[in-house]
């Protein structure tokens, strides 16, 4: 019997290798070959979707506050203006655009791959890594109260044009809200790779309007570039600093999406999103929030819906078409991204297995996950029922915005820190710049929580419940679970010392660790009295980033030269499609002892059958919740891509 040896595929040992970014593969991938420009334009229909449409509520709800509390006079009207434009210039373009761009997880971006990228680079401090990768847990369980949130608030206000432009359809405002919802939603399991073909070009169209629409008004009343000197924000909030305060609260909208930037960073890279920001979608904003602030200037009326009225009549209900267009693609956006947000959790482990459909053959951000979809539309129709207006809708919104960007400016600073050594005086000066703001627009918004901000508050504590215990009690599973498989060099022994018949082929079985024997192993040669003439161990383990190259995937060890046993290790980033057979494939190429075809092979799955036990360690409702996300989790068949028809499940049951 001959254990240990092992081979490494090309890169497939250097996990130092794997943890580092791949400048190279990204340069060189499709995406990248398709130009600054063309990227520029893709990046416009998906980066800037929920922010290049916020001027559609922004302004409105600022001037909707209860009790006027900001009303449309010059003074209150430019402090406004003030607060926008240096809202956007500071969390935007300088925050996010020059600085947390940079800081990225092997080409991917969002809080969860900047935690993961925190994470890695504090392997000395387990406590530390673990508070930073807990962060990013909490800013992605704020992410899907913000998914609620978005496709309701975004798409109700392009729809409520049709009040100013028709005022006979306001009653069917909210039907015709819901219904292109629900046809949104329905078409994702279509994909959206050919749709979004045109998002880009749509959104240069609708960048272009909104910065014609505020020209003219502007030049009527010039006066208003005055409000885009900081004084006039700074005044307002010594002189009235309560009523300031409560205005951070709706002025915080007009950032909404911000995260997008950083999120889909991976489809595009940082410099076309640079690109299309300042070249385009900063001015454009810019001009409307003035547009528009000029107009109330003109006709206080106007504040009832300002983004419309910027309009002459004859175009107001083309506009309505527009915007509607507009919130759609923002929708998707924000969809796209919790499926995406969805799939990283599971592969850290915060999260049961999913369904994931690939719905493009080249872009593998394209997913469709059946689960999340259902849920968030169920949760957006219930909001629109409930809120059934945009103006209502605002103020549930701002809580999880507000606390994904503290997070992230917490986990930036920690990054920065540690890995690039910036020095203090630097670190001191973000966190107080940026940190300091966002912690006041929180606190903004935490007096909108019994308003209705309660929702993406109450969302985000259910979905932090799921990945707590997901992880606590999968942490409880595996410990067991290796009580009952026993060690695997016991289990090796025990083969010499009885009369096991050998049958032709290959049986892979997928299984956590090499340290112990698959149950499914175990069982086949308890109960069938056979052992296949080529048994393969398959572990796969995530890697702290989001994407593997296929040919640093794997590793080879020889762990029974006797009974052909071997083990192969395989790590996928957590953006990766784990294809099993796929990565077979590739390491059967690679390597003269995995001489068999993964297509004929015979895969083994070994399945846990949890039941609720008396062992302390998790409360009774958690074991509960537990056992009813492990029936429900994907099957591991569909998950790692396995042929069904050459797939068998051999399990045993073990007590939470």
């Amino acid at each position: 019997m001959t254990r240990g040896k092992s081979e490494s595929l090309p890169g497939a040992g250097d996990s130092a290798g794997i943890e580092q970014a791949d400048a190279g593969n990204q340069e060189d991938s499709p995406l990248h070959r398709s130009g600054l420009v063309g990227l520029a334009v893709g990046a416009l229909g998906v980066v800037f979707g929920d922010i290049g449409t916020s001027p559609l509520y922004s302004l409105q709800t600022v001037f909707s506050i209860d009790n006027q509390a900001i009303r449309p006079t010059i003074d209150d009207v430019y402090s406004v203006v003030s607060a926008i434009f240096w809202s956007i210039t500071l969390v935007v373009s300088v925050k996010y655009v020059i600085f947390i761009l940079r800081a990225d997880n092997d080409g991917e971006g969002g809080i969860m791959a900047l935690a993961a990228l925190v994470r890695g680079v504090m392997k000395t401090s387990a406590r530390r890594a673990a508070f930073a990768l807990g962060l990013g847990v909490l800013g992605a369980s704020l992410f899907y109260g913000d998914s609620l949130i978005t496709p309701a608030i975004s798409v109700l206000s392009a729809v409520e044009g049709l009040e100013v432009a028709q005022p006979d359809l306001t009653e069917a405002v909210l039907p015709i809200g819901i219904v292109i919802l629900a046809l949104l939603f329905v078409a994702q399991r279509f994909g959206t790779h050919r749709v979004g073909r045109l998002f880009g070009p749509i959104m240069i169209v609708w960048f272009l309007v909104i910065a014609v629409l505020g020209v003219p008004h502007i030049a009527r009343h010039p006066g208003v570039l005055r409000g885009l000197s900081p004084t006039y924000a700074a005044a307002f909030l010594v002189q009235h600093p309560v009523t300031a305060f409560i205005g951070m609260g709706a002025v915080v909208l007009v950032i909404t999406g911000a995260e997008a930037l950083y999120a889909d960073m991976g489809h595009f890279g940082r410099r076309p999103i640079r690109l299309s920001w300042f070249a385009l979608v900063f001015p454009a904003l810019i001009l409307n929030y003035l547009g528009q602030a000029a107009l109330v200037l003109d006709d206080p009326q106007a504040a009832r819906n300002p983004f419309f009225l910027l309009a002459p009549s004859w175009a107001r209900l083309p506009l309505v078409v527009l915007a509607t267009a507009a919130t759609v693609i923002a929708s998707q956006a924000v969809i796209s991204g919790a499926f995406s947000m969805s799939r990283q959790a599971v592969r850290l482990g915060y999260l049961p297995q999913l369904t994931v459909r690939q719905t493009s053959e080249v872009e593998g951000g394209q997913i469709y996950i059946p689960a999340v979809n259902w849920l968030l539309f169920a949760g957006v129709l219930v909001l629109m029922v409930v809120f059934q207006s945009s103006s209502r809708l605002a103020t549930a919104y701002g809580v999880a915005v507000t606390g994904t960007l503290v997070l992230t400016t917490t986990l930036f600073v920690t990054y920065a820190a540690t890995a690039w050594r910036w020095a203090r005086w630097k670190l001191v000066a973000v966190a107080v710049v940026f940190g300091g703001s966002e912690i006041a627009y929180f606190g903004a918004n935490l007096a909108k929580v019994l308003d209705g901000g309660w929702i993406p508050l109450l969302v985000a504590a259910i979905v932090i419940t799921v990945m707590t215990t997901w992880q606590r009690g999968r942490r409880t599973i595996t410990a067991r679970r290796v009580d009952v498989e026993g060690p695997l060099p016991d289990f090796l022994l025990m083969l010499t010392t009885e009369n096991i018949r050998r049958v032709p082929g290959t049986a892979v079985f997928p299984h956590p660790t090499k340290e112990t024997a698959p149950l499914a192993l175990r069982a086949n040669v308890a109960f069938n009295h056979v052992l296949h003439e080529r048994v393969v161990i398959v572990s796969v383990r995530p890697a702290n980033v989001p994407h593997v190259p296929p040919s640093r995937r794997a590793a080879i060890e020889e762990l029974d030269e006797q009974y052909g046993i071997l083990h192969l290790s395989v790590r996928f980033g957590f953006q990766d499609e784990q294809d099993l057979p796929e990565v077979l494939r590739h390491a059967c190429a690679l390597s003269d002892k995995l001489d068999f075809d993964p297509d004929l092979a015979s895969y083994f799955l070994s399945r846990m059958t949890i039941e609720r036990g008396t062992q302390s360690g998790m409360s009774t409702w958690r074991k509960r919740l537990f056992i009813g996300l492990s029936h429900n989790a994907a099957t591991p068949a569909a998950n790692f891509k396995l042929p069904v028809g050459r797939t068998v499940v051999m399990g045993s049951r073990v007590e939470l």
